[in-house]
């Protein structure tokens, strides 16, 4: 690869920032020009300095990734977005797409598939685990239940199936035990559910939960 890629890491833990750049800058091709742990920082080098790949942490304080990654798009549309998230990936893939982010990536991922990620978008091409894309259904990937709920939605009813406590919950979207309850009254209501139990049979079965 001739050219180097500008690279910008955003996220909030800096122990996760760090070992990110470390990891980043051990690729041919790849150039880390900064490090910050906020939207507003990350735009103002994207501004700056027009990276061509940002690493994005999906939980941000100010603005959520997603809130960011929407905005470098509409800014800037040519830039590569990886968006990099300690939650279940499933509820995130439709909105990412929607917005034009490059790839998803999970904070467990090994050193060799966040490599074997970058690698594939400098080359122009994206990653998908297997099992995910053996599901896919190009034409709609998700339910029609689930087309009702947001990406915040979609995240917290993952994180519900998995067996997260509304405290888990509200620590990892940065918000209350009694909004998080609040919230998935709201979700109950969309996906058509009189209780916990028939929203979550419901989003199980629009998931395709194995």
């Amino acid at each position: 690869m001739s050219q180097t890629m500008k690279t910008l890491v955003v996220d909030d833990h800096p122990l996760v920032a760090n070992a990110t750049k470390v990891l980043l800058e051990s690729i041919d091709g790849i150039e880390v020009i900064g490090v910050v742990s906020n939207g507003p920082q990350c735009m103002e080098l994207v501004s700056q300095h027009q990276p061509g790949l940002v690493f994005l942490d999906y939980h941000l304080p100010v603005k959520s990734g997603m809130e960011v990654a929407a905005q470098i798009k509409r800014n800037f549309p040519d830039t590569h977005i990886v968006i990099f998230t300690g939650v279940d990936l499933k509820g995130i893939y439709a909105k990412s797409i929607e917005l034009g982010v490059s790839g998803v990536l999970s904070k467990e991922s090994s050193e060799r598939t966040i490599k074997n990620m970058v690698n594939c978008i400098l080359d122009g091409y994206t990653m998908l685990p297997l099992s995910l894309y053996r599901n896919a259904q190009f034409s709609g990937a998700y339910g029609k239940a689930e087309h009702a709920l947001n990406e915040e939605e979609l995240l917290m009813m993952n994180m519900v199936v998995k067996g997260a406590t509304y405290e888990q919950i509200a620590d990892h979207i940065h918000t209350s035990k009694r909004t998080v309850d609040n919230y998935l009254r709201k979700i109950y209501e969309k996906l058509g559910a009189k209780s916990k139990a028939e929203a979550l049979e419901k989003f199980i079965k629009n998931q395709n939960y194995s």
